[in-house]
Formats: C-alpha cells, sequence, structure tokens
C-alpha cells in the first residue's frame, strides 16, 4: 500500500481539490438560500433588530445587539470565527481517503468479477473466461431483445453503471459525469428521435435487419439466410425468435401474405407487464416504447464510460491474460518486485528535485518560491520549552502553536490552564512563576479561615469551619 500511495500523489492531490470545489458549491447554495430568504428570516431579523423610527434609534439598536452578540461569543470562545485559510491549506495537506480494491490495484485495473459471476449466470449470457469477458464487456449488440426486455438485464445494467461510475470518480475525481451524461442524454434524444439508435425496433434496427420478403417467394430460400439473421428478423418485428431454422422461416415467411396488425397474437414474443399491471402497445413490440427507450439509454451511457476508460479496460485485460499464464508463486513474486521497483522509482523522483536552498516543500511535492520563503520568515526558527524543545520555522507557525496539541498537552503536563495569558512563553520557569503571580493576585494563596480551618468532633469526624458552625447551630452535633 506504501508503494501505491507513493504513485498516487497526483490521484491525492486530485481528490483534495475535488473536495474543496464540493466544499465551495455547496457554500455557495448556502448563501443563495439565505439571500432569497423563502423562509422571511433574515426580513424579520431586520424589521426585529435594525428598525428604528429615527436615525439615533437606528444606531441604538444596531449597538444592542451588537453587545448580545459579543456576550455570546464571550460565553461561548468555542463559536468564536475562525478563519479558514488555516483549514484550507491543512485539507490540502491531509491524505483523502480512497477505496480500492486489491484486484483494483489502486485504480490501475477494474475488477469487474462480481459483474461477470452476474453474467455468465443469467440467460442472456453466456460461458466464457473472465479476459474474454473484460475482451466484450460494452458488445450488447448480441443480446436479443427478448433478452433485454427482462428484469434482470436491466439490473444488470444498473450494476454495471454503477460500478464504472464510481471507479470514474475515484481514479478521475475531476471529470464531471453529471455534464457527461446530461450532453449524452440531449444527443440520445436527438438520435432517438431522428434516424434512431442501431441495434432497437425503431430506425436503427430496421437498417441493419430488415429483410426485404418481396425477394423471397419460398420458406426455403428464407431458411438460406441462416438462424441468427432470421433472430434478429424476427426480434425487430415483436415475433417469437426461437425455435429452428426451419420454423423461424415459416413464421417470418407469414408475413408475406398477412399484415403484422393481423397477424395471430400467438406469433408474438411475450409482452411484459409494466408496473402498473397494463401490457405493452398491440403493435407486437416486445416492451413498451419508453421501457426500450430508458434501456437503450441506459446501454448508450455504459459504452460511453466505456470509451473514458478505454485505458483501463485494456490493462485490465492484458492483466487477465497474464494471470492465466502464471502461477501462484509467479504472481506472488512479480507483485514484490513491482513493490521494490515503485519504491525505487519514488526515492530516485525525490533525489532529483533540485533545491540548493533547502527550501520547504510544497503541498505539490516541489520547493516553495523563494519570495515566499523570506515573506514568512520560515529561515527563522522558534523553540519552545513547553512543547519539549519542538522547533517551529516562521513566526506564523509560532504563533499558530500555542492553540495546537503539542503545547496544550504541555501545559497541561505542567498544571496550567493555556489562556492569552501564557501566549509567547515558552520557558517552563517564566511560566510557572507568571501563574503563581496569577493566583496570588486572585487571592488563590490567602488563609481563608471558614474554609481551612479544622474542627474535629466526638465521633473523629473532620469539618471546615464554616460546615461544623451549621451544623452544631443545627443540633447534629
Amino acid at each position: 500500500m506504501a508503494s501505491a500511495c507513493a504513485t498516487s500523489i497526483p490521484l491525492f492531490q486530485s481528490h483534495r481539490v475535488r473536495h474543496m470545489l464540493d466544499l465551495v458549491v455547496s457554500t455557495s447554495g448556502k448563501l443563495v438560500e439565505i439571500y432569497e430568504d423563502k423562509d422571511n428570516a433574515r426580513k424579520d431579523e431586520i424589521n426585529t433588530h435594525l428598525t428604528a423610527p429615527t436615525q439615533s434609534g437606528l444606531f441604538s439598536k444596531y449597538y444592542e445587539r451588537l453587545k448580545e452578540i459579543r456576550e455570546y461569543h464571550r460565553r461561548n470562545p468555542s463559536a468564536r470565527f475562525v478563519s479558514t485559510t488555516d483549514d484550507y491549506e491543512e485539507l490540502l495537506k491531509e491524505e483523502p481517503v480512497i477505496e480500492f480494491t486489491g484486484e483494483e490495484t489502486f485504480g490501475r485495473y477494474l475488477d469487474l468479477h462480481e459483474l461477470y459471476n452476474e453474467f455468465i449466470n443469467s440467460k442472456f449470457g453466456t460461458l466464457m473466461e473472465y479476459s474474454a469477458y473484460v475482451g466484450c464487456f460494452s458488445q450488447t449488440d448480441k443480446i436479443s431483445h427478448s433478452h433485454k426486455a427482462t428484469r434482470k438485464y436491466r439490473e444488470y445494467l444498473e450494476h454495471i453503471l454503477e460500478y464504472l461510475t464510481s471507479f470514474l470518480y475515484r481514479t478521475e475525481p475531476l471529470q464531471d459525469i453529471d455534464k457527461i451524461f446530461l450532453k449524452l442524454e440531449s444527443e440520445f434524444e436527438e438520435q432517438w428521435a431522428n434516424e434512431g439508435i442501431l441495434g432497437w425496433g425503431n430506425k436503427g434496427t430496421e437498417k441493419e435487419s430488415e429483410i426485404d420478403l418481396d425477394y423471397y417467394s419460398t420458406v426455403e430460400e428464407l431458411v438460406e439466410l441462416g438462424p441468427e439473421k432470421l433472430k434478429q428478423a424476427l426480434a425487430a418485428r415483436g415475433l417469437k425468435s426461437g425455435g429452428t431454422v426451419q420454423q423461424r422461416a415459416d413464421r417470418l415467411f407469414l408475413l408475406k401474405v398477412t399484415p403484422l396488425e393481423q397477424l395471430d397474437r400467438k406469433h408474438f414474443a411475450k409482452v411484459p407487464h409494466t408496473k402498473d399491471g397494463s401490457n405493452t402497445a398491440p403493435n407486437g413490440n416486445a416492451f413498451k416504447e419508453d421501457m426500450k427507450k430508458e434501456i437503450a439509454l441506459m446501454e448508450v451511457k455504459m459504452k460511453r464510460l466505456c470509451e473514458l476508460l478505454d485505458e483501463a479496460f485494456v490493462r485490465t485485460k492484458e492483466n487477465a491474460e497474464k494471470k492465466l499464464t502464471l502461477t501462484y508463486e509467479e504472481m506472488e513474486a512479480e507483485r514484490e518486485e513491482e513493490e521494490v521497483q515503485v519504491d525505487t522509482e519514488s526515492d530516485d523522483e525525490e533525489q532529483q528535485i533540485y533545491n540548493p536552498l533547502k527550501l520547504p516543500m510544497g503541498w505539490d511535492g516541489k520547493p516553495i518560491p523563494y519570495w515566499l520563503y523570506k515573506l514568512h520568515g520560515l529561515g527563522q526558527e522558534f523553540k519552545c520549552e513547553i512543547c519539549g524543545n519542538h522547533s517551529y520555522w516562521g513566526r506564523r507557525a509560532y504563533e499558530r502553536h500555542f492553540k495546537e496539541w503539542r503545547h496544550q498537552h504541555g501545559m497541561r503536563c505542567l498544571g496550567i490552564p493555556n489562556t492569552k495569558n501564557f501566549n509567547e512563553i515558552t520557558s517552563i520557569e517564566e511560566a510557572k512563576a507568571l501563574w503563581e503571580k496569577i493566583q496570588a493576585r486572585q487571592g488563590v494563596n490567602k488563609w481563608r479561615p471558614d474554609l481551612e480551618e479544622e474542627y474535629e468532633d466526638q465521633e473523629g469526624n473532620i469539618y471546615n469551619k464554616k460546615t461544623y458552625t451549621d451544623l452544631q447551630r443545627q443540633g447534629l452535633i
């Protein structure tokens, strides 16, 4: 995993940028909601606190409201405004969590094993090797319309879209998948209405599988076309496409003398029911136009995602074919060799960075500009004895460390509260001396007889003077 992380700095950085973009979009959306003021909360706030009959009354309302806000933040220090500049810098430095399976090898290969098992165990699938399945993954034209009309095939397409979309987001987080799909849907609508989609029972299918029956005078001539072509021609018309070649030819030859609308219903494929329980339209199509259009759109989306992930598919197919020729020991040895090679390459890259001035490294793994180094005074070292003589480079990092966990832990070990009074104090002796002065000023070390003078009753119980006097006055002692 370490070697994978060493080669995935651009991927991590892309995810950080995507996270910040999502944060900007969500924050902008919240601001728009506030300015639109749909619930009239902003309007009520202005009318309640900032509206007055005279100019002097307006300012008095304003300062009253300001006083309330300051009082609230004084009682709740944790609710004070914190600059987000430091938060953004920390966000760029922290490592995002990107989940990949072992088969995916940190986004290098696709893990299609679950989809492969679903395909070979379905009625629309065929038995084949995993490498062959990867090679023909997007070829859905060979599946008949009767099988595409099933719920299993639709679920299979949904699983494909879900996985490919997730993989594309994890490997290319800056890709705008929603924008790609939106453009694809508009193009699909235009094609569906005009020239049709190839492989679906509209104009595209007719161009591909239409058989002009005027050229055939006998059933035997149709038999010579072969089972696959007859099957496509029957499926395009919504007729049953099963049976022997002779049965298919007989069924298709019926259309030479009988129109499709007048053909006996027993020759049509079974019509699936929609969600409301109604059948498909009586034109003999295998499923309704809207259902057919929906599944066709899913197939178009799947093919578009396969085009975007073409390189990953090629690598996955090559890797699957290579695994067929290797034993388990050879695969383990190759994996260890790749890890060592990647570590060596990452070390070489670090050694090749030209940094004669020893400047600090930026978020991109390169030395920061010299002017920025001088601007923030990063050549100036500050040591804090309370933090265990830890060094802080630059005034900004030094001032910020007083609120960080290391300094807070050191103050807690000394038994001193980490308040503003101890800012700029890094010596243990100075911190202790100041704490003693503060305690003396607050009267902590003064003798208080009521609380510290002790009394003992007949049973040997110890009380301070105030408690003993109260119990004696009540007759309990």
